[in-house]
């Protein structure tokens, strides 16, 4: 997972001149250090990291060139469950997220995603079926499982 700073820090004026390919290399350069160690390929899953160490923009431009990190090779995770980026578009509090969150979720499945990481499992798993089942037909409600 890509993060920029530590915990403490990582959301105090976060800096990149491009979110996207600086995301990419970093992942890239973990993955091969995997590998290097041991690591199955099949065994790698890539997280750009959506709200650690980024600030609202580098947030919407990971999402909105998800592709780009899909092209990547390895399965993408997306964490964007209760985001604060969330509720600072909506104006909302972080219980009150769930439905921005669920159609990130949608978006980023849509966009290439394989996984997506939440706190609240069967609404998005709901969200992401019937996307399936639009994009894949009644079967795809399976797609998310």
């Amino acid at each position: 997972m890509h993060m920029q700073g530590e915990p403490r820090t990582m959301q105090h004026q976060p800096h990149y001149q491009d979110v996207v390919a600086e995301v990419s290399e970093f992942l890239v350069r973990a993955r091969e250090s995997c590998l290097s160690a041991g690591v199955a390929q099949d065994a790698i899953v890539l997280d750009p990291g959506v709200g650690f160490g980024k600030g609202l923009e580098h947030n919407m431009t990971l999402l909105k060139e998800l592709p780009r990190l899909v092209a990547l090779g390895s399965p993408l995770l997306v964490g964007v469950s209760r985001k604060s980026f969330i509720g600072r578009i909506l104006d909302r509090g972080a219980e009150e997220r769930l439905y921005g969150g669920l159609g990130l979720a949608a978006l980023a499945v849509t966009m290439g995603a394989r996984i997506i990481r939440t706190h609240d499992v069967a609404p998005p798993l709901d969200a992401i079926r019937m996307v399936g089942a639009v994009l894949r037909g009644p079967r795809g409600a399976e797609w998310a499982i």
